[in-house]
């Protein structure tokens, strides 16, 4: 059994944890607390990809203290070298006593060995202490490391009456400048922000994060563009970051001149001419791509929507009616009866500015 003081101190390193939730990817958002007769002598969190977990801060700032300690990690120590040593082998040089961790890690390198480690040097160990709240934190590296593909986030935009745009094509602007504020928050957190050659066409989008504290990394831009008819000189590929095409077609001449505006390209073979969406997210997911943001038209989202690739809606209503004759929200041919409609399951409602924020996942 845990205590009310263990799930007061796991608490405080999910607090911790979320302080990297813009800076750590592709390594996951992890908090650590350094507890000694009954008050906190060290805590951390893990800053950035390539520096010092969230356990090796808590035992710098704990020093000698962290000798007969109990550490509270959101996530099992890792017990493998990677760009940084193994957690494991530092709690046990620090003569820690407990660790107390969230959630088994489920990447395959670790999933469970970090625990066994420290039990093997005499470390009492605990796991399980608010697993739900620290996955919830990092959902695109569970799904990652649990499913082969990143966790696939779908922002869309719209009226009361579930319209994108009007009918000939005008949509900026259906939400309001908090709600705009509030997907640059998304765009942050995010790995890649995916997209369609039909938006970029025809808004010319640059897609980059843009934060008033500012942001240190920006994700990566993904266009699915069957035929690579990317202009050489849209915003995303001017903007600062990476943009990936993912392509089919072979042609030479716009594959060269994408490549010499900066973009990398990835051809995937379409057999009946149709990219696979569930290839694209495997390509993704070898880039250690954690979260996708899908940011695109009603086409492309239904598309994904229908092969049962989304994860998670967020969808910005505006309290504003724009009429039967502009575009609907999805793309969904085939749902005739009311049997086949597609259920979800909303887990927030909140208003943000003016406009209203649904958060729902489907069933």
């Amino acid at each position: 059994m845990f205590t009310s003081d263990d799930y007061g101190y796991m608490a405080r390193a999910l607090r911790l944890a979320e302080r990297g939730l813009y800076t750590t990817d592709p390594n996951p958002r992890v908090g650590c607390v350094l507890v000694r007769d009954g008050g906190i002598v060290g805590e951390g969190w893990h800053e950035r990809a390539g520096e010092p977990h969230a356990e090796a801060h808590a035992l710098r700032a704990a020093g000698e203290r962290a000798r007969g300690a109990t550490a509270y990690v959101t996530l099992e120590p890792c017990c493998h070298h990677g760009r940084t040593p193994p957690c494991s082998e530092a709690l046990t040089a620090a003569g820690v006593a407990r660790v107390v961790a969230g959630l088994q890690d489920p990447n395959p390198r670790v999933a469970g060995g970090g625990l066994a480690r420290l039990q093997a040097a005499g470390i009492e160990t605990r796991s399980g202490l608010l697993a739900a709240e620290s996955e919830a934190l990092n959902p695109g590296f569970v799904s990652r490391m649990r499913r082969g593909r990143p966790y696939v986030r779908c922002k869309l935009a719209m009226s009361l009456d579930g319209r994108t745009a009007m009918a000939g094509g005008e949509s900026k602007w259906i939400t309001g400048e908090h709600a705009r504020a509030d997907v640059q928050r998304l765009r942050a957190r995010s790995s890649a922000i995916v997209t369609g050659i039909g938006t970029v066409l025809a808004d010319d989008p640059a897609l980059t994060a843009r934060l008033p504290e500012g942001v240190t990394r920006q994700p990566l831009r993904v266009v699915l563009d069957h035929a690579l008819r990317t202009p050489p000189r849209a915003r995303l590929l001017r903007a600062p970051g990476a943009t990936l095409i993912v392509g089919t077609r072979q042609d030479t001449a716009p594959r060269e001149a994408l490549l010499a505006a900066g973009a990398e390209i990835v051809l995937l073979h379409a057999p009946q001419g149709r990219m696979a969406l569930a290839e694209v997210l495997e390509v993704l997911a070898a880039r250690e791509i954690n979260e996708v943001l899908l940011e695109c038209g009603a086409t492309l989202a239904g598309a994904f929507l229908h092969s049962g690739l989304i994860d998670e809606l967020v969808i910005y209503m505006a309290p504003a009616l724009m009429g039967d004759g502009a575009r609907g929200l999805l793309h969904l041919p085939g749902l005739e009866r009311m049997d086949q409609k597609l259920a979800l399951d909303v887990r927030d409602i909140r208003k943000v500015g003016v406009d209203w924020r649904i958060t729902a996942v489907p069933l």
